[in-house]
């Protein structure tokens, strides 16, 4: 098994009961006060789930260029704790709560009613994304996941407003590719988050952060047999209700020749493996890839004198 894949064979650790509770303190408590209570929960994990402990620390370490202290670590868990809490209130159209800051909205007009990609990473919080086509009648956001993942808190979520689960593809189902023609011929966007693989995609060698790193290459090769155009995303969470968006062309596969195809393939993800780099050092905590991501470093044998 690879670390790229490692988080695949992850657990979901959440408790049903638990997750029913927060919600409902969310919804009738408050935004402000219901924030409270996810000190406790950052902190139980920072203490009790040793494994994520080392790999919030070793990504730290690189993306703040200097040793990650405890409350580093805490800062991260939290922030974590914070997206996954908010999304409660965007998923019921509590957009009023929030402060959004938009960069390169322009952009998402080049899908000119034929469609395009969006592809992102577990960096900040993708449900602020959907929130801005739930906003703009124009812009209708679906999103193509791993779902063995997150089924409790998705299953929470569709409790509260069906369309958190009605705009999601799962990926892996015999009919999924067709699902997503489907959508971009409707002229919707696809969201996808391409930082982890479930283990069955090829790789491709990227730097990020320094480091030697892999990321799939199946979905770009979906962009480009499927001849999109592809977009970064990102919506970055900058502590109280501030979320900064961000929008970077990847790629625009409308045009890609057959002969030209694995170039511009291996060039977007160059390009993503770049963005994804810069806007882990511009909001270091954002990035929750609470396992060992980074593959082992080569053990390099002595020189015999």
């Amino acid at each position: 098994m690879t670390t790229a894949s490692a988080w695949a064979q992850t657990p979901e650790r959440s408790n049903m009961l638990m997750l029913r509770l927060m919600t409902w303190l969310s919804l009738r408590l408050g935004r402000g006060i219901s924030r409270l209570v996810l000190h406790p929960i950052a902190l139980y994990f920072l203490l009790f789930s040793p494994a994520s402990r080392r790999a919030s620390n070793r990504y730290l370490v690189r993306a703040l260029g200097r040793p990650a202290r405890w409350r580093d670590l805490y800062r991260h868990f939290f922030t974590f704790a914070a997206t996954i809490h908010d999304r409660v209130y965007l998923v019921n159209r509590r957009f009023d709560l929030f402060d959004f800051e938009v960069h390169g909205e322009d952009i998402l007009r080049l899908a000119d009613g034929h469609g395009l990609f969006l592809m992102g990473a577990h960096l900040g919080s993708f449900e602020v994304i959907r929130a801005l086509g739930r906003m703009d009648a124009g812009l209708r956001v679906v999103m193509l996941m791993h779902e063995d993942n997150a089924q409790k808190i998705n299953a929470m979520l569709g409790a509260i407003n069906r369309e958190a689960v009605q705009d999601i593809i799962g990926l892996g189902h015999i009919d999924s590719m067709l699902r997503v023609r489907e959508r971009l011929d409707e002229g919707c966007v696809v969201g996808m988050l391409v930082d982890r693989t479930p283990g069955n995609d090829t790789l491709s060698p990227v730097q990020i952060l320094g480091c030697r790193a892999n990321l799939p290459s199946g979905p770009f090769r979906m962009a480009a047999l499927l001849r999109r155009p592809v977009v970064f995303m990102t919506g970055l969470y900058m502590g109280g209700n501030r979320y900064v968006i961000h929008f970077d062309v990847l790629a625009d596969f409308s045009s890609a020749e057959r002969g030209t195809r694995d170039a511009l393939v291996q060039a977007a993800i160059s390009r993503y493996a770049g963005l994804l780099d810069q806007y882990c050092r511009k909001a270091p905590y954002n990035w929750f890839n609470f396992f060992d991501f980074w593959p082992p470093e080569p053990v390099v044998p002595p020189e015999k004198s």
